[in-house]
């Protein structure tokens, strides 16, 4: 190249190094084509091409061209098995150097024929290598004629190349930001998420600190789910309302391989269908009035962590064949989205519902239904663990004394025997409302006991079925809940909300308990309502 030659490469190079000093990534691709069309026609040759590895594939990928007319570009992609020798030079941080195509080893038969197919007569190819890192290759080839490389070409092309390799880097590092900086906010939001679940789960697992109890019926629970915790299987918790089969849940979780990460609880009878997709699957931006922002939903936040799924068979129908899909293979989708989401959750679905009846009135899919109860666990109520009784109350003691600022150091004989003697419609949940009421009342360092009838049929108050009395079979178990529920809202004046009121004492949200009255035709009667002023259910 004579000196004027010289003068005008340099140029050349300095332009373009310029040029891609302070070009935005995406408009990078536009300035290689630009930079390659200025080397073809600088140099006379017919092709240029940048391209990169695709290792999984084994392929090499051109990425970018610029031919004369009446060339084409290099196919995409090009089998790296096509060209075994180059592939190897390249890789290895060597440049392929070829006056003639037929000037390759022996060895390079393969190559030679692949060559020839693309029209090849002379290649120069050398790797892109910045900062330690091969980030693609850079091609330079004659196809109408055979074309010299002299090395004072040889070494203003490697500077070229150097040129190329820097702006891929920038542009690799670019992207490597942009993935973090992705993750990172993808990350920090899932945090953020799993942050208000585990606050949720301090929250409500505060007063959850143990299983109170020896009975042999409680072993035996505890036995099951010793069996069953160290597996992924779904778990079904059975059980009237308030014996405790959250904290089972908790149990569960806590003593499965999945104790690190976050147990996440749904009631599926707190939110209309609606609500009910979005909490358990998400939602995108604009999904429906009020998706103000994309929001994750339970079954992501309990990947690898568990999801109790509370009151199981209020989960309407047409979400029933969703939850199905997810315990089969994993998969969803957010409401407003198209992209398949996958999750490994643990399920624990808990109901106090006759799911098999259920079943046979069409209100439960069958092959939900036993998908859900691969390991059943049925939780028993309190009057069936009586020898429970003593242990719970004197735990409820010692766990309300510093809350209530009570000195209740004792429980008599007598009082202990009437809390024996009552059967606890309901379970645990009563027991503890009634303890807590009772440790209010109590001045002195004995409890006195308060809100349950002297005798399990006490004067002035319905009669409640035992299970252990014959007339117990003549009743239904619909005929016994509204004797009870009745019984409670007489005796709180009808009052529905706040402490110690009727939803609070049978251990209900307020609502569900107003559409259980509904359900089971409970109404204030005349004298309530004059006295209370209040408009009847």
């Amino acid at each position: 190249m004579h000196e004027s030659g010289e003068a005008r490469f340099v140029d050349l190079l300095t332009a373009m190094a310029a040029s891609f000093v302070n070009v935005e990534p995406d408009a990078l691709d536009d300035r290689i084509e630009e930079a390659l069309r200025d080397i073809v026609l600088f140099l006379g040759i017919d092709r240029s091409t940048v391209g990169s590895f695709d290792d999984a594939h084994g392929q090499l990928m051109p990425t970018h061209s610029w031919a004369v007319d009446g060339v084409s570009p290099l196919p995409s992609p090009l089998p790296a098995s096509d060209f075994p020798y180059i592939d190897r030079l390249i890789q290895a941080g060597k440049e392929a150097i070829l006056e003639r195509v037929d000037h390759l080893p022996p060895e390079a038969s393969l190559d030679l024929a692949s060559l020839r197919r693309v029209g090849l007569q002379s290649v120069a190819a050398f790797p892109l290598t910045a900062e330690g890192r091969t980030v693609g290759w850079l091609s330079f080839g004659a196809v109408r004629a055979e074309r010299a490389w002299p090395p004072a070409l040889v070494r203003r092309l490697r500077l070229i190349a150097d040129v190329f390799a820097n702006a891929l880097l920038r542009r690799q590092k670019d992207r490597e930001l942009r993935h973090a900086l992705s993750e990172n906010m993808r990350l920090r939001s899932r945090l953020e998420s799993e942050n208000a679940v585990w606050r949720e789960e301090v929250l409500h697992c505060r007063d959850l600190e143990e299983v109170v109890g020896d009975s042999v019926m409680l072993q035996q629970v505890m036995r099951q789910v010793e069996q069953v915790a160290r597996t992924d299987s779904t778990v079904l918790l059975l059980g009237e309302t308030g014996t405790g089969k959250d904290l089972i849940a908790t149990t569960v979780h806590r003593m499965s391989g999945r104790a690190e990460r976050p147990l996440v609880r749904v009631n599926c009878a707190a939110l209309p269908g609606t609500l009910m997709e979005s909490e358990l699957f998400g939602h995108e931006k604009g999904a429906f009035t009020g998706a103000l922002a994309r929001r994750p939903g339970r079954f992501e936040l309990a990947d690898r962590g568990t999801i109790v799924l509370d009151e199981i068979g209020e989960l309407p129908l047409e979400l029933q064949s969703k939850l199905l899909r997810v315990l089969q293979s994993g998969e969803f989708e957010r409401l407003g989205a198209s992209q398949t989401r996958k999750t490994d959750a643990r399920v624990i679905a808990a109901t106090n519902r006759d799911l098999s009846a259920m079943v046979r009135e069409g209100t439960f899919r069958a092959d939900l239904f036993y998908r859900i109860g691969v390991f059943p666990i049925t939780v028993p109520p309190l009057r069936e663990r009586r020898d429970d009784i003593a242990l719970l109350v004197a735990y409820f003691v010692d766990k309300l004394r510093p809350k209530l600022g009570r000195k209740v150091m004792r429980v008599s004989d007598a009082a202990l025997a009437r809390l024996v003697a009552y059967d606890w419609p309901g379970n645990v949940r009563e027991l503890e409302n009634i303890i807590e009421r009772s440790m209010i009342c109590s001045s002195g360092s004995e409890l006195e006991v308060v809100g349950i009838p002297r005798h399990p049929q006490g004067e002035g108050c319905p009669r409640i079925a035992t299970f252990a009395s014959g007339e117990a079979a003549l009743r239904t178990l619909a005929e016994v809940e509204r004797e009870y529920i009745a019984m409670v809202c007489e005796r709180c004046g009808w009052r529905i909300n706040g402490k110690g009121n009727a939803a609070d004492i049978l251990g209900l949200n307020p609502s569900t308990l107003r559409s259980r009255m509904k359900k089971l035709d409970i109404a204030r009667p005349d004298h309530a309502l004059s006295a209370s002023g209040v408009v009847r259910t």
